[in-house]
């Protein structure tokens, strides 16, 4: 993937620019590239993210960060941390332990399409076929700490 950065160095997630100015506080903008069935495991953020798809369509599944303690997450300290051990497009998993019980919210976004994602809020994302989105990230936010900490983050 570095080969990108070389092509368009304006869009490197570290270094300050018109698109990330303050990389370390995780704001600015970040554009994705996708195509058909690629999947984003499901998992949350530290910060506030606002979604636009520009072409194409993803669908998001989207927890509260109060479902954290029926998304089977990895342990704090396992590599894959924030993420869910389950593996939410194969369906003979989502009976494992407290994941049947876990309430959760489904949208498909098309090109002229925005979605505000508060901070620690949980999101599965399929790529339903070729498309690209940027997403303005705001900043990090404490107003799902609590539900975090349950779950043994934050």
């Amino acid at each position: 993937g570095s080969f990108l950065y070389d092509e368009l160095p304006i869009f490197l997630p570290t270094k300050p620019s018109f698109f990330m100015p303050h990389p370390e506080d995780q704001r600015g903008i970040n554009c994705r590239f996708g195509s058909k069935g690629i999947i984003a495991e499901t998992h949350y953020d530290f910060s506030r993210n606002f979604i636009i798809i520009l072409r194409g369509q993803k669908r998001y599944v989207l927890a509260h960060p109060n479902q954290c303690e029926n998304l089977e997450l990895h342990p704090q300290g396992h590599p894959s941390a924030r993420h869910s051990r389950i593996d939410w497009s194969n369906e003979n998993e989502w009976q494992t332990g407290k994941f049947p019980l876990a309430q959760v919210n489904e949208v498909v976004l098309q090109a002229g399409d925005a979605l505000y994602l508060p901070t620690a809020w949980f999101h599965f994302i399929v790529s339903l076929n070729l498309n690209y989105q940027c997403n303005a990230r705001s900043g990090i936010t404490y107003e799902n700490e609590e539900s975090l900490r349950k779950c043994g983050f934050a």
